[in-house]
């Protein structure tokens, strides 16, 4: 197989590989968000800016979630919850991207310009 490519056919496969990294990376994350969104119980507990640096508690029924603001990403840093799985998520910076503490009835969603569906909306 090897003997059958020849330099320009390899400059061709380099470069259409280069330029499919290109334009995943550039069009498969989402944009970049602005709103952070939080939910308690259901409702909507606070919508904050992503610009500033803030630091937002919820109540819930396992205790208090706290949730770090930077500019640019937000983040749950603490959770009563059991399993600290809404605290692994990490930082989160796209719209669309999210965070669910279930066992305290919190989440966290980050919201931009235009809504993203995810597969499971399908």
């Amino acid at each position: 197989m090897r003997a059958l490519l020849r330099p320009g056919d390899w400059l061709v496969l380099i470069l259409g590989g280069a330029l499919v990294a290109g334009l995943g990376a550039n069009f498969w994350r989402g944009q970049a968000g602005d709103t952070l969104i939080v939910r308690a119980h259901g409702r909507i507990h606070d919508q904050a800016s992503l610009r500033h640096a803030a630091t937002i508690s919820v109540p819930g029924p396992l205790g208090i979630t706290l949730i770090e603001i930077q500019p640019g990403r937000a983040r749950v840093a603490r959770d009563p919850s059991p399993r600290q799985l809404c605290v692994r998520q990490g930082w989160l910076t796209h719209a669309g991207e999210s965070a669910l503490c279930l066992p305290n009835q919190v989440s966290v969603e980050i919201q931009g310009a235009t809504r993203l569906h995810d597969s499971v909306a399908y």
